[in-house]
């Protein structure tokens, strides 16, 4: 993705280009045709997480011919600000540890992310995964552990990785709008939710609700247990378990398959 990770650290901001939804949007299209005519098949998996499935399901609606089955994890149901449970949940949170700090800045907000700045958007989402125990451990063991152990990523470039997520925030500029709901229900192809079992950020029951209106072909619900957000890369043998369970059954029917 354009202005994250090792692409903001070898162009730096000014290397990025434009970084909206609109733009990255677009490079996912064009990524996937240039993954199948360099691999030489027809369809690949679409496999986003967190903020990565607001893109996920678009491509999915508008893209069938490029995808053999949607995997969401840390599925994110954008619904225009009718659900405030993940914002109330927060607070509550955040009351409860005596955060009065994260609370005042989370009440001046409000509960409608179609009023966040990205700005806002991005220290709501800090302020969520922190109060939460479960999340928290993920982000400092998985995630920035595995920045500080990976041979890709110097200390500069961890640093840059941050950067990059400054600049990221831009990203979500009118995705407050966004209802899944009303753009689409119907996929057509294989339709996959993994969800962590205990997400704060993107609940479960959200996602499920949303999974349940789906129309697909092949549809699957899967929560995993002890995790919260991250939950692929908390658990991955268990990810992996239900990717062999459920995907490739679905993506390989009717035709011989190398593993």
């Amino acid at each position: 993705m354009r202005g994250a990770r090792l692409t903001f650290a070898h162009g730096g901001a000014d290397g990025q280009g434009e970084v909206t939804f609109e733009r990255l949007y677009e490079d996912a299209v064009e990524v996937t045709r240039h993954v199948l005519a360099r691999l030489g098949v027809e369809r690949v998996v679409l496999m986003p997480n967190s903020f990565g499935t607001v893109f996920g399901l678009r491509l999915a609606r508008n893209h069938p011919e490029l995808y053999s089955a949607y995997v969401g994890t840390d599925q994110n149901i954008q619904e225009a600000g009718r659900d405030t449970s993940a914002y109330d949940a927060t607070l509550e949170r955040l009351r409860a540890t005596g955060k009065a700090r994260g609370v005042a800045t989370v009440e001046a907000m409000g509960s409608d992310p179609r009023r966040w700045t990205p700005s806002q958007r991005s220290s709501y989402d800090k302020l969520c995964a922190g109060s939460d125990p479960l999340t928290l451990d993920t982000v400092k063991k998985v995630i920035v552990g595995s920045l500080w152990l990976s041979p890709l990523y110097s200390l500069g470039r961890v640093k840059a990785y941050f950067k990059g997520q400054g600049l990221s925030e831009s990203v979500t500029e009118g995705t407050g709008d966004f209802d899944d709901f009303a753009d689409g229900t119907r996929f057509e192809m294989p339709f996959f939710v993994f969800q962590g079992e205990r997400d704060v950020i993107t609940p479960a029951a959200r996602a499920r609700e949303f999974f349940d209106a789906v129309e697909a072909p092949v549809k699957a619900f899967e929560l995993i247990g002890d995790a919260s957000h991250f939950a692929a890369l908390r658990r991955p043998e268990r990810f992996l378990e239900l990717l062999l369970q459920h995907v490739r059954p679905a993506v390989t029917a009717g035709r011989n398959a190398t593993v």
